[in-house]
Protein backbone atom coordinates (compact mmCIF):
# COMPACT_ATOMS: atom_id res chain seq x y z
CA UNK A 1 0.00 0.00 0.00
CA UNK A 2 1.44 3.78 -0.54
CA UNK A 3 -0.75 4.91 2.15
CA UNK A 4 0.71 3.97 5.28
CA UNK A 5 -0.48 4.08 8.49
CA UNK A 6 1.04 3.75 11.76
CA UNK A 7 -0.13 4.22 15.38
CA UNK A 8 2.50 5.77 17.63
CA UNK A 9 0.91 6.01 21.72
CA UNK A 10 -2.58 7.96 20.61
CA UNK A 11 -1.88 9.04 17.19
CA UNK A 12 -2.20 7.83 14.41
CA UNK A 13 0.34 8.77 11.83
CA UNK A 14 -0.86 8.56 8.10
CA UNK A 15 1.79 9.01 5.30
CA UNK A 16 1.33 9.10 1.57
CA UNK A 17 4.24 7.12 0.20
CA UNK A 18 5.03 7.40 -3.20
CA UNK A 19 8.31 9.37 -3.17
CA UNK A 20 9.16 8.89 -6.52
CA UNK A 21 6.14 10.30 -7.81
CA UNK A 22 6.35 13.37 -5.50
CA UNK A 23 3.57 11.24 -3.89
CA UNK A 24 0.99 11.73 -6.13
CA UNK A 25 -2.46 10.18 -5.45
CA UNK A 26 -3.31 6.98 -8.10
CA UNK A 27 -7.24 6.03 -7.98
CA UNK A 28 -6.36 3.41 -5.30
CA UNK A 29 -4.00 5.44 -3.16
CA UNK A 30 -7.53 7.60 -3.06
CA UNK A 31 -9.50 5.07 -1.71
CA UNK A 32 -6.33 4.23 1.17
CA UNK A 33 -6.26 7.54 2.40
CA UNK A 34 -10.14 7.41 3.16
CA UNK A 35 -9.93 3.69 4.70
CA UNK A 36 -6.99 5.62 6.73
CA UNK A 37 -9.17 8.11 8.05
CA UNK A 38 -11.99 6.31 8.67
CA UNK A 39 -9.89 3.60 10.66
CA UNK A 40 -8.90 6.34 13.11
CA UNK A 41 -12.20 7.85 13.34
CA UNK A 42 -13.76 4.62 14.54
CA UNK A 43 -10.31 3.51 16.81
CA UNK A 44 -11.19 4.79 20.51
CA UNK A 45 -7.27 5.05 21.87
CA UNK A 46 -6.67 7.64 18.61
CA UNK A 47 -6.97 11.06 20.22
CA UNK A 48 -5.63 12.76 16.91
CA UNK A 49 -3.98 12.16 13.46
CA UNK A 50 -1.08 13.14 11.75
CA UNK A 51 -0.75 13.39 8.31
CA UNK A 52 2.16 13.60 5.86
CA UNK A 53 4.28 12.56 2.75
CA UNK A 54 7.40 10.96 2.43
CA UNK A 55 10.59 12.45 0.97
CA UNK A 56 10.41 16.11 -0.30
CA UNK A 57 7.03 16.16 -0.60
CA UNK A 58 3.36 16.05 0.79
CA UNK A 59 1.59 15.43 -2.16
CA UNK A 60 1.22 16.64 -5.38
CA UNK A 61 -2.24 15.96 -6.00
CA UNK A 62 -3.45 12.85 -8.58
CA UNK A 63 -1.41 11.25 -10.48
CA UNK A 64 -2.82 13.06 -14.23
CA UNK A 65 -1.31 9.92 -16.43
CA UNK A 66 -4.47 7.60 -14.87
CA UNK A 67 -6.87 9.98 -13.32
CA UNK A 68 -7.75 12.30 -16.03
CA UNK A 69 -8.40 9.17 -18.95
CA UNK A 70 -10.61 8.34 -16.10
CA UNK A 71 -12.74 10.83 -15.70
CA UNK A 72 -12.76 12.11 -19.43
CA UNK A 73 -14.12 8.12 -20.32
CA UNK A 74 -16.21 8.16 -17.76
CA UNK A 75 -14.33 5.25 -15.50
CA UNK A 76 -14.55 7.09 -12.29
CA UNK A 77 -16.22 9.89 -10.74
CA UNK A 78 -14.32 12.84 -8.46
CA UNK A 79 -17.07 12.04 -5.85
CA UNK A 80 -15.25 8.81 -5.45
CA UNK A 81 -12.42 11.11 -3.40
CA UNK A 82 -14.84 12.19 -1.12
CA UNK A 83 -13.56 10.34 1.75
CA UNK A 84 -9.92 11.37 1.10
CA UNK A 85 -11.12 15.07 0.86
CA UNK A 86 -13.06 14.32 4.04
CA UNK A 87 -15.66 15.89 2.12
CA UNK A 88 -18.62 13.99 4.60
CA UNK A 89 -16.46 12.59 7.20
CA UNK A 90 -17.58 12.15 10.60
CA UNK A 91 -13.71 12.05 11.92
CA UNK A 92 -14.39 14.63 14.80
CA UNK A 93 -11.32 14.31 16.49
CA UNK A 94 -8.19 16.76 15.41
CA UNK A 95 -5.98 16.01 12.26
CA UNK A 96 -2.58 17.94 12.21
CA UNK A 97 -1.54 18.18 8.45
CA UNK A 98 2.63 17.82 8.28
CA UNK A 99 3.10 19.63 4.91
CA UNK A 100 7.05 18.14 4.54
CA UNK A 101 7.39 19.62 0.68
CA UNK A 102 5.32 20.02 -2.23
CA UNK A 103 1.69 20.62 -1.47
CA UNK A 104 0.30 21.01 -5.12
CA UNK A 105 -3.55 20.69 -6.48
CA UNK A 106 -5.10 17.95 -4.86
CA UNK A 107 -2.69 17.84 -1.91
CA UNK A 108 -3.28 20.75 -1.21
CA UNK A 109 -7.64 20.17 -1.23
CA UNK A 110 -5.98 17.29 1.21
CA UNK A 111 -4.50 19.72 3.27
CA UNK A 112 -7.52 22.40 3.64
CA UNK A 113 -9.57 19.35 4.98
CA UNK A 114 -7.10 19.22 8.31
CA UNK A 115 -7.81 21.50 11.11
CA UNK A 116 -3.98 22.29 11.99
CA UNK A 117 -0.91 22.83 9.48
CA UNK A 118 2.80 23.06 10.08
CA UNK A 119 4.97 23.69 6.85
CA UNK A 120 8.52 23.29 6.49
CA UNK A 121 10.43 26.55 5.65
CA UNK A 122 11.05 24.66 2.51
CA UNK A 123 7.09 23.89 1.30
CA UNK A 124 6.00 25.35 -1.68
CA UNK A 125 1.66 25.45 -2.41
CA UNK A 126 -0.35 26.10 -5.12
CA UNK A 127 -3.37 25.10 -7.05
CA UNK A 128 -1.79 24.61 -10.94
CA UNK A 129 -5.22 23.20 -12.51
CA UNK A 130 -6.35 25.90 -14.40
CA UNK A 131 -3.04 25.79 -16.25
CA UNK A 132 -4.14 22.37 -17.49
CA UNK A 133 -8.17 23.01 -18.21
CA UNK A 134 -9.29 21.30 -15.04
CA UNK A 135 -10.81 22.77 -11.61
CA UNK A 136 -9.61 22.06 -7.98
CA UNK A 137 -13.04 20.40 -7.11
CA UNK A 138 -12.02 18.63 -4.35
CA UNK A 139 -13.33 20.74 -1.51
CA UNK A 140 -11.34 23.51 -2.41
CA UNK A 141 -14.24 25.78 -4.28
CA UNK A 142 -16.19 25.40 -1.37
CA UNK A 143 -13.33 25.33 0.87
CA UNK A 144 -11.01 28.01 0.26
CA UNK A 145 -12.97 31.34 0.84
CA UNK A 146 -14.27 29.90 4.31
CA UNK A 147 -10.51 29.92 5.28
CA UNK A 148 -8.38 32.59 4.13
CA UNK A 149 -10.14 35.81 2.44
CA UNK A 150 -11.43 36.22 -0.97
CA UNK A 151 -8.83 38.34 -2.76
CA UNK A 152 -5.86 35.93 -1.14
CA UNK A 153 -8.20 32.64 -2.73
CA UNK A 154 -8.74 34.04 -6.19
CA UNK A 155 -4.97 34.69 -6.29
CA UNK A 156 -4.20 30.93 -5.41
CA UNK A 157 -7.41 29.71 -8.03
CA UNK A 158 -6.24 32.68 -10.58
CA UNK A 159 -2.75 33.19 -11.14
CA UNK A 160 -2.16 29.01 -10.52
CA UNK A 161 1.49 30.20 -9.05
CA UNK A 162 2.98 28.92 -6.56
CA UNK A 163 3.57 30.37 -2.98
CA UNK A 164 5.65 29.61 -0.44
CA UNK A 165 5.67 28.62 3.08
CA UNK A 166 5.48 32.00 4.09
CA UNK A 167 3.33 33.49 2.18
CA UNK A 168 1.25 30.88 3.06
CA UNK A 169 1.21 31.46 6.67
CA UNK A 170 0.88 35.08 5.87
CA UNK A 171 -2.54 34.42 3.86
CA UNK A 172 -3.63 32.21 7.10
CA UNK A 173 -3.37 28.84 5.05
CA UNK A 174 -0.92 27.47 7.81
CA UNK A 175 -0.84 27.72 11.90
CA UNK A 176 3.28 27.49 11.82
CA UNK A 177 6.64 27.51 9.83
CA UNK A 178 9.39 25.45 11.50
CA UNK A 179 12.78 24.06 10.00
CA UNK A 180 12.41 21.07 7.69
CA UNK A 181 13.42 18.75 10.34
CA UNK A 182 10.98 20.00 12.74
CA UNK A 183 8.03 19.29 10.75
CA UNK A 184 6.72 15.99 11.74
CA UNK A 185 8.53 16.81 15.00
CA UNK A 186 6.05 19.60 16.08
CA UNK A 187 2.83 17.90 14.94
CA UNK A 188 3.87 14.76 17.07
CA UNK A 189 4.41 17.11 19.97
CA UNK A 190 0.92 18.97 18.81
CA UNK A 191 -0.75 15.38 18.95
CA UNK A 192 0.62 14.67 22.28
CA UNK A 193 -0.43 18.05 23.72
CA UNK A 194 -4.14 17.00 22.10
CA UNK A 195 -4.16 13.91 23.83
CA UNK A 196 -3.81 15.75 27.49
CA UNK A 197 -7.28 17.36 26.54
CA UNK A 198 -10.94 16.23 26.73
CA UNK A 199 -12.17 14.11 23.69
CA UNK A 200 -15.41 14.42 23.84
CA UNK A 201 -14.89 18.84 24.42
CA UNK A 202 -12.47 18.18 20.63
CA UNK A 203 -15.23 16.44 19.10
CA UNK A 204 -17.85 18.64 20.20
CA UNK A 205 -15.99 21.61 19.19
CA UNK A 206 -14.99 20.67 15.87
CA UNK A 207 -18.23 19.08 15.20
CA UNK A 208 -19.80 22.11 16.20
CA UNK A 209 -17.62 24.56 13.93
CA UNK A 210 -18.05 22.61 11.38
CA UNK A 211 -21.89 22.62 11.32
CA UNK A 212 -22.38 26.30 12.16
CA UNK A 213 -21.00 27.82 10.25
CA UNK A 214 -23.08 28.30 7.38
CA UNK A 215 -26.12 28.61 9.52
CA UNK A 216 -28.08 32.32 10.30
CA UNK A 217 -26.38 33.70 13.25
CA UNK A 218 -29.59 33.12 15.49
CA UNK A 219 -29.91 29.80 14.81
CA UNK A 220 -26.16 29.31 15.43
CA UNK A 221 -25.98 30.57 18.27
CA UNK A 222 -28.98 28.43 19.48
CA UNK A 223 -27.10 25.31 18.47
CA UNK A 224 -24.43 26.90 20.14
CA UNK A 225 -26.01 26.44 23.07
CA UNK A 226 -27.26 23.35 22.87
CA UNK A 227 -23.69 22.26 21.82
CA UNK A 228 -22.17 23.55 25.03
CA UNK A 229 -25.17 21.74 27.13
CA UNK A 230 -24.01 18.54 26.30
CA UNK A 231 -20.61 19.33 26.93
CA UNK A 232 -21.16 20.63 29.87
CA UNK A 233 -23.49 17.88 30.95
CA UNK A 234 -20.24 15.25 29.91
CA UNK A 235 -18.28 12.83 32.07
CA UNK A 236 -15.24 14.94 31.26
CA UNK A 237 -16.74 18.14 32.26
CA UNK A 238 -17.77 16.69 35.42
CA UNK A 239 -13.79 15.18 35.83
CA UNK A 240 -11.88 18.51 34.59
CA UNK A 241 -14.11 20.75 36.59
CA UNK A 242 -13.69 18.57 40.25
CA UNK A 243 -9.61 18.34 38.95
CA UNK A 244 -9.46 22.68 38.49
CA UNK A 245 -11.23 22.63 41.99
CA UNK A 246 -8.69 20.17 43.67
CA UNK A 247 -6.23 22.03 41.30
CA UNK A 248 -4.66 18.64 40.12
CA UNK A 249 -4.59 17.69 36.70
CA UNK A 250 -7.69 16.02 35.14
CA UNK A 251 -8.29 12.72 34.01
CA UNK A 252 -10.50 12.94 30.98
CA UNK A 253 -13.05 9.98 31.37
CA UNK A 254 -12.73 9.99 27.25
CA UNK A 255 -8.54 9.41 27.43
CA UNK A 256 -8.87 6.46 30.00
CA UNK A 257 -7.36 3.37 29.01
CA UNK A 258 -4.90 5.08 26.10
Amino acid sequence: MSVRYEKTGTTAVVTIDRPDKLNSLTLAMYDELGQAFASARDDDAVAAVVLTGAGRAFCVGADLTESIPALAEGRFDISEWDDAHQKHSRLFKPVICAVNGLALGGGFEIMLSTDLRIASETARFGLPEAGVGVVPAGGTLARLTRQISYAHAMELLMLADQIDASTAFRMGLVNSVVEPNRVLETAMEWADRIATLSGNALSVTKRAVQQLADMPLDAAFHAEALYGQQAFASDDARAGLAAFANRSTPVFPSRRGR
